[in-house]
């Protein structure tokens, strides 16, 4: 009965490692409709999101994060308080944007999380990983490691436009950032 017991409390989600809710949080995002929107939005504070079938990249992973108990717009805004001069594309703090844009949890990620090496590997990246590409042309994106496929390949998932997608995008554009949240 303990072995059991054991068990059921090893597979429920209160024992998941960080990586694998992460990973499983943001998958589920791919079941729904979002449209891509970027916009600026008023939210609620603390706890706020945009409507439910909008979002961007970092929306992706920003509701991932809440899935596992983390508050990205809090912990975000919190830090740029404490740390503004890392927060360089802040001029003034906003509750409503901050935590929505690559740049500023790239900043968030390198001092809450473990930098990973960013590298050409794929075994190098593990579900649960945040991972943040340079697109070109001033344009960054991010979107988390989920799974492999076949052959070894993680899988990611990400919105660049048609609303949270599966695909086989880790080594589409040019990593600047690899980040494991293990806390």
């Amino acid at each position: 009965m303990k072995t059991l017991l054991a068990a059921v409390l090893l597979a429920s989600p209160a024992f998941a490692s960080v990586g694998t809710t992460l990973s499983d949080a943001a998958l589920e995002q791919t079941t729904h409709r979002v449209v891509y929107d970027p916009a600026y939005v008023r939210l609620a504070y603390p706890g706020g999101d945009v409507a439910p079938d909008k979002g961007a990249c970092t929306d992706v992973v920003i509701r991932a994060f809440r899935k596992a108990g983390v508050d990205l717009q809090v912990a975000v805004h919190e830090d740029v308080l404490a740390r503004p001069r890392r927060y360089t594309r802040v001029e003034k703090p906003d509750t409503n944007i901050d935590h929505r844009r690559v740049p500023n949890l790239m900043t968030y990620f390198a001092k809450h999380s473990t930098m990973e090496p960013i590298t050409d590997k794929p075994s190098d990246y593990a579900p649960g990983d945040v991972v943040a590409w340079d697109l070109g042309g001033g344009l960054n994106h991010i979107g988390l490691v989920v799974d492999r496929a076949a052959g070894g390949r993680p899988m990611i998932v990400h919105n660049i436009g048609a609303g949270p997608q599966l695909e086989d995008a880790l080594f589409s554009w040019r990593i600047i950032g690899h980040y494991r949240y293990d806390r």
